[in-house]
């Protein structure tokens, strides 16, 4: 009993590792890609691990637009279109989805659930389902191939699941506390703003993050609803290949770095939102 005892924690660690490992992997062989250079990717019948001079020719390229005859690699548009629709999507839906989740925690008291049921089903809808009606809207609305379009749409698919999420830090905060402060003379707005809002700024800034990476990544609309501008992922799609594969995975590269700092910043609020609330602190 006592070797069992011993050997579950090193089991346990050992399986996880194993686990995070075969999934990092991916991600490993990407970044290590960026920095090859462009020779290795002609060397026939023979995988490259290690053996070869780290270049950062490929994101000078691709980053830096310091391209030479290499100007359609150029990812410097794509980057900052992606950026401009993640941060603006991210600040539309975390906006409304505030007042939304607390309206549903304070203020609604009846077919709450309800509400709760339809947000899910709304999420579990796949985007591909919306995609031909949401094109034929925006055509009449002259949406289409803007900004702006593409900023309505991430929110709009963002916006249950980050309902769901504010909603749950809502609730773990006792009402008790506004109750007090209404007392005290402070209107409804005050005790959303000044009392509730400091603290769940962790559940908001998890919730943010999950919306900015949502947005960050999405290529299904992006490459429906846009003709000249290109996302990042959008981008990379539209790459051509020629054996110079250093230039496609030095964007990707460079798009996956934003999202991961996100991730280890808020990564305690991210566990937390993602049970809805079920892991306290």
């Amino acid at each position: 009993m006592t070797i069992a005892k011993t050997l579950a924690p090193l089991l346990r660690y050992f399986v996880s590792t194993v686990v995070v490992a075969v999934f990092m992997f991916p991600i490993f062989w990407w970044a290590l890609s960026s920095i090859k250079p462009m020779s290795v990717w002609f060397v026939i019948n023979e995988v490259v691990w290690f053996d070869f001079t780290p270049t950062f020719d490929n994101y000078r390229t691709t980053v830096l637009g310091q391209f030479g005859k290499f100007e359609l690699f150029d990812g410097r548009a794509a980057i900052a279109s992606s950026a401009i629709i993640a941060i603006a999507s991210t600040f539309l839906t975390t906006f409304t989805a505030l007042f939304a989740a607390y309206a549903l925690s304070r203020l609604i008291k009846r077919g709450v659930h309800r509400v709760q049921y339809w947000l899910i089903l709304l999420r579990c809808l796949p985007p591909i389902v919306i995609v031909i009606p949401l094109v034929l809207l925006y055509r009449d609305l002259g949406l289409v191939d803007t900004h702006l379009g593409l900023i309505i749409a991430h929110s709009v698919i963002a916006l249950p699941v980050a309902i769901l999420l504010l909603k749950s830090f809502i609730d773990d905060v006792p009402i008790e506390i506004e109750d007090a402060a209404m007392i005290d003379g402070a209107s409804r707005f005050q005790c959303f703003g000044l009392v509730l809002l400091p603290m769940i700024k962790g559940g908001v800034a998890a919730t943010a993050v999950l919306c900015f990476i949502f947005s960050w990544t999405e290529f299904l609309l992006a490459v429906f609803l846009t003709n000249s501008i290109k996302t990042i992922p959008v981008k990379i799609s539209v790459m051509p290949g020629w054996g110079i594969t250093g230039f496609t995975t030095a964007l990707g590269t460079s798009a996956l770095i934003p999202a991961f700092i996100f991730i280890l910043l808020m990564q305690k609020h991210l566990v937390r939102g993602l049970t809805m609330g079920a892991v306290k602190n």
